[in-house]
């Protein structure tokens, strides 16, 4: 089974080189993008098991890879190197990510039509084998179908005030922001409800 850790060959070339040295450090790669442009861009999201990553952690791993990409070198020329956390409206990359993202809104794309169609949106549901789950509306009716998770080209969750809660609830249970700065967005997100 693939994934959408690194799509076109050059990405997963990249893949091969800096996986490793991310996972001596305790981290996971979550994706890589090499984007052109006048100066190409080497886009690299990484996070730590739990899902989450501080600023000091990405900027280890940014001289990591500085190094080791400068020994390697994979790509031609110049480009800039990108080292970032998924973000909260995060690229859904690997099996994993459709379960732990469970009952949360997302935007699935498949390579190929799937019932004259390539774009699904909805609450996600898990997976089954190798299916990822999803809720979408259907004549109406709220339907869950199941999508190979090798059909899908790109997969990212979509922003919400329930996503964006319960990230930062978990970011405060984990000590990554303080009380202070959690309810200062509790406040603000409250106040743009009424």
């Amino acid at each position: 089974m693939s994934d959408l850790v690194a799509k076109a060959a050059i990405d997963r070339r990249i893949a091969e080189i800096v996986r490793p040295v991310i996972e001596d450090m305790g981290c996971e790669l979550v994706r890589v993008r090499l984007q052109g442009g006048k100066t190409e861009i080497l886009q690299i999201m990484a996070q730590k098991p739990d899902g989450t990553i501080d600023v000091d952690t990405l900027g280890e791993i940014s001289t990591a890879l500085s190094a080791t990409l400068d020994v390697e070198d994979p790509i031609e020329g110049n480009y800039t190197l990108e080292v970032s956390s998924p973000g909260i409206d995060r690229p859904l990359t690997r099996l994993k990510d459709f379960e732990q993202w469970d009952g949360y809104t997302a935007k699935l794309e498949t390579e190929e039509l799937i019932d004259g169609r390539r774009r699904f949106k909805g609450e996600l549901r898990g997976i089954e084998g190798s299916e990822v789950l999803i809720e979408i509306e259907e004549g109406g009716a709220p339907v869950t179908i199941g999508l190979q998770f090798d059909w899908l080209s790109d997969a990212k969750l979509v922003l919400t005030d329930e996503l964006i809660r319960d990230v930062l609830k978990d970011r405060k249970d984990a000590g990554t922001i303080d009380e202070t700065e959690y309810d200062e967005v509790q406040t603000l997100m409250d106040g743009d409800e009424e």
